[in-house]
């Protein structure tokens, strides 16, 4: 794990304190993922994963219906495949440019059976019904389309142009629901900037954009001052202390929420995001800076003892992976 050519009494860099966080605690498949995105693919050990390994352990998470289950979001256990674990396992074939072929015609397939009436995705379907959920995501025998589980599946795999029966209602569902919002919270907000990004009218989403980025400011649902956070309201509902700050709209320069900020506001975001690597290497599920973070707002969230131990490697991986998008030294 030592960086060759480093000053022996150099501090150890955010990747080198991330890998041994993650080899201590994380899942196989964040374990690959991490030593795909930062280790060259070296794993440390001159024996580490490709591609095809990381696609490998997601592989242990298949289902039956050709969707994803087992815990693959941690939120949601047992052996059903539900439409997070798709969207989740879709995101991680898009990390390792993978995401094409029969396995996401696989992953299509399932998601035209598992959507409502007007072709879009519930948040949970009820087939979580029995096995372990969190209290924050409630399962109901006739649940509605949701932008929050449609619209990062439909930016996805427009993306990276994946042509499918089951995207063309799924798409006009998403640009109702962008383009109709008014009030709105941070996680919807992000919804609609994933699926703005891969969508292919590229001037109607950069105006849906446009938009969605002065709603995001007016509602105060972005905290713009990270050293202020008693300044900024958390959006009814979520947890104390679950503010969203620059850096979680726009996780990439070529993001439309980019446009958002400006330089010195994104500058701080990272700053926030570069100083919230925890003792042991981790980012937290919530900002470390963030009002009740590490007590009562994290408690809630963390509802079952495996909740932090699994999620936590994966939010230390998006952490990496952002500052290094925006040329921030993370080795």
């Amino acid at each position: 794990m030592a960086e060759t050519g480093a000053s022996p009494h150099a501090a150890p860099s955010p990747v080198a304190r991330a890998e041994h966080f993650v080899w201590l605690t994380a899942r196989v498949l964040e374990q690959r993922r991490f030593a795909y995105h930062f280790l060259g693919g070296t794993g440390g050990t001159g024996a580490g994963p490709s591609a095809d390994a990381v696609e490998t352990a997601l592989a242990a998470y298949d289902t039956a219906d050709g969707g994803y289950g087992y815990a693959l979001e941690p939120n949601l256990r047992g052996p059903v495949s539900q439409p997070l674990h798709a969207g989740h396992a879709l995101r991680v074939l898009d990390s390792i440019r993978r995401c094409g072929g029969q396995r996401v015609e696989r992953v299509c397939r399932y998601l035209t059976s598992v959507s409502t009436s007007d072709g879009a995705l519930p948040g949970i379907h009820p087939s979580q019904r029995g096995y372990p959920s969190a209290p924050f995501v409630p399962v109901v025998d006739d649940p509605p389309s949701e932008l929050l589980a449609t619209g990062p599946v439909v930016g996805l795999l427009h993306r990276n142009e994946v042509w499918h029966a089951w995207l063309f209602r799924a798409t006009d569902f998403c640009w109702a629901a962008v383009e109709s919002l008014e009030k709105s919270h941070p996680y919807e907000i992000q919804a609609a900037v994933a699926f703005l990004d891969g969508a292919p009218d590229r001037p109607r989403a950069e105006a849906a954009a446009d938009r969605l980025g002065r709603i995001a400011r007016e509602q105060h649902l972005v905290a713009l001052e990270p050293e202020r956070l008693d300044a900024y309201p958390v959006a009814p509902g979520y947890a104390p202390g679950e503010h969203h700050f620059a850096h979680d709209y726009a996780k990439a320069p070529e993001s439309l929420a980019r446009a958002w900020f400006t330089d010195e506001e994104m500058a701080r975001s990272l700053d926030h995001l570069e100083q919230d690597q925890q003792e042991d290497g981790g980012w937290p599920i919530f900002p470390h800076g963030s009002t009740s973070s590490t007590h009562e707002g994290t408690s809630k969230r963390q509802w079952a003892p495996s909740i932090a131990l699994e999620a936590r490697p994966m939010v230390t991986i998006e952490a990496l992976r952002t500052l290094r998008a925006y040329g921030r030294s993370i080795t």
